[in-house]
């Protein structure tokens, strides 16, 4: 029998040493080994691997089972019986065995001791080699096409035309293609195309984990490079506060298009391509509104001769402080018609003297509530991942195959399945090739 998987991203590597197992049937005599073929378009294996993780390679996360399946953002069910096959403890062992020691970090991250990337990668290629897969660099699948063995298309085998015009024929067929995220990486949606062919229902995509544009672009450019650490966040739509669409707790860092971090790239998952939406961001989480008040009295009250900016970076970063001034400003002109005070000022110079009850107000609003218009996410360059793809429901969830024609299967970002950061994606990856392999090599 002849696999061939196209993709050489970590679900193919997976599904091709998965593949490569030889099994045993119920009267236990030992199958002929299937010969395994894994296609790979780039002139390496594990080309998006190799940036994952700023270089470091984030593989797995080190969590239990259910806060695993809490971390995992579009349909988590379909996920339930090959994480079962090949759990996150399961990708460790492998690669460890192959060569690649690993150590866990903060947040249950699963990261190579040496913070090399490429050397998981050499630990995929160490079991590949031993499993005798045949990898070809620098072949791109052109199409599939299916071949009938009787008339009601029950038993088909697949003929694969190549970029360099070759025809390789294959029993099973395992489409391991990628998403659309990072196309310099080689995902550039080959598997929707092949599934569109097949008349597979595919959802359509979107970029995910990735930055978000805001309007208020000018001032986000002021504060490029500031990273706000232990902050909390929620999105919410702009006519409806209440209905809140996503919160989180922990950094953020603004860019000179708008923002990014940890907690807006999980955040974008919960959103559409258009959004419009509010970023309100709570600078003091720890305090209440009536603490940071009491706090305010207290600085206002030792502080009467001192300038209001003086005062006000004892709780912001430098880089924040005219942003912040420049919106108290705004704040006062559009709550307040007794701008006297400040019209004498420029608000650099304005005294902590001068702060009257309404000031301090919007001063503790625009600390627990400093918000942002997101207009759109940003593009496929940026996005870790790729939302939506080959509908779950085209699929057995045990197999990875298609419902539709048998001996074809999806695994990896190709499929409408997709998580937080912190690993959670790559072992995605991992599972559902492990187990469409091992599916496609059953007796």
């Amino acid at each position: 029998m002849i696999i061939v998987i196209v993709g050489g991203g970590p679900a193919g590597m997976l599904a091709a040493i998965a593949a490569s197992k030889t099994n045993v049937n119920n009267s236990e005599k030992v199958k002929e080994p299937s010969q395994v073929i894994l296609l790979e378009k780039n002139e390496k294996l594990g080309k998006k691997l190799f940036i994952s993780g700023k270089g470091r390679c984030n593989l797995t996360n080190n969590c239990n089972r259910e806060e695993f399946f809490s971390n995992i953002v579009r349909n988590p069910k379909f996920f339930y019986s090959a994480f079962s096959e090949f759990s996150n403890e399961d990708l460790k062992r492998l690669v460890e065995d192959n060569g690649c020691k690993l150590k866990v970090e903060r947040g249950n991250r699963v990261f190579p001791v040496s913070d090399k990337s490429y050397d998981v990668i050499d630990s995929l290629k160490r079991a590949l080699k031993s499993s005798g897969v045949k990898v070809k660099l620098n072949i791109e699948v052109k199409s599939i096409e299916i071949v009938s063995k009787n008339e009601l298309c029950e038993q088909v085998s697949f003929t694969i035309l190549t970029s360099d015009n070759e025809k390789i024929s294959a029993d099973k067929v395992i489409i391991a293609t990628g998403g659309l995220s990072y196309p310099s990486t080689g995902s550039t949606g080959d598997g929707y195309r092949f599934a569109n062919k097949f008349s597979i229902n595919v959802i359509p995509q979107q970029p995910s984990l990735v930055p978000l544009n805001i309007r208020e672009v000018d001032e986000c450019k002021s504060m490029q490079g500031l990273t706000l650490k232990n902050i909390a966040i929620k999105i919410f739509d702009v006519n409806k506060p209440k209905n809140i669409i996503y919160e989180d707790f922990g950094e953020l860092l603004f860019t000179h298009f708008g923002v990014s971090g940890p907690v807006i790239l999980s955040a974008s998952c919960y959103l559409s391509n258009d959004c419009d939406k509010i970023l309100s961001i709570d600078l003091k989480p720890a305090l209440s509104p009536e603490q940071l008040d009491a706090r305010l009295i207290r600085e206002f009250e030792e502080n009467g001769n001192k300038k209001l900016k003086t005062v006000i970076e004892t709780l912001l970063p430098s880089s924040m402080i005219d942003v912040f001034l420049g919106r108290l400003y705004k704040c006062a002109i559009l709550n307040n018609n007794r701008t006297e005070n400040l019209s004498n000022y420029k608000i650099d110079e304005f005294k902590v003297a001068n702060v009257d009850k309404e000031m301090r107000k919007n001063i503790v609003k625009l600390l627990k509530d400093f918000r942002f218009t997101i207009t759109s996410k940003r593009g496929y360059d940026e996005a870790v991942v790729t939302s939506g793809g080959i509908d779950v429901k085209e699929l057995n969830p045990k197999t990875m195959e298609s419902k539709k024609i048998k001996g074809l299967y999806f695994a990896g970002e190709v499929i409408d399945i997709d998580a937080m950061t912190g690993g959670f994606n790559i072992q995605l990856a991992c599972s559902t090739g492990f187990v469409a392999g091992m599916s496609a090599n059953a007796i």
